[in-house]
């Protein structure tokens, strides 16, 4: 089963950026969509953004398109999320995940990591 080690969450004011990243380890299948879904208090996940591991193809839920770029280093299996001009909406719990591109906003996934916060307030 892969492992995955989430950083860059934490604290920022509304218009702020931070930056998510997310090495996985582990991972033995082929064709994947690596990337990230969220989770706020009282709601349904939501898958955010992926990027493929074969034509680095990406998905972007309609909230962020424009605010968040997701990336990703295949020499060292990392993926990162940017995300600027973060708003207090994007509040949640963030988690590295696997599955399939075209799943990905139906919230079918695979493998995921153990999340990490991100709080977005003044």
């Amino acid at each position: 089963q892969p492992q995955f080690v989430e950083s860059g969450g934490g604290l920022v004011q509304p218009g702020g950026s931070l930056r998510l990243s997310c090495t996985a380890s582990g991972l033995t299948l082929e064709y994947y969509c690596i990337g990230w879904f969220r989770q706020a208090p009282g709601k349904e996940h939501e898958g955010v953004s992926c990027i493929t591991s074969t034509d680095a193809s990406t998905y972007y839920v309609d909230s962020v398109k424009g605010r968040f770029t997701i990336s990703r280093d295949n020499a060292k299996n990392t993926v990162s999320l940017q995300m600027n001009s973060l708003k207090p909406d994007d509040t949640a719990v963030y988690y590295c995940a696997i599955g399939v591109k075209d799943r990905w906003a139906d919230g079918l996934y695979v493998y995921w990591g153990q999340g990490i916060q991100v709080t977005v307030s003044s």
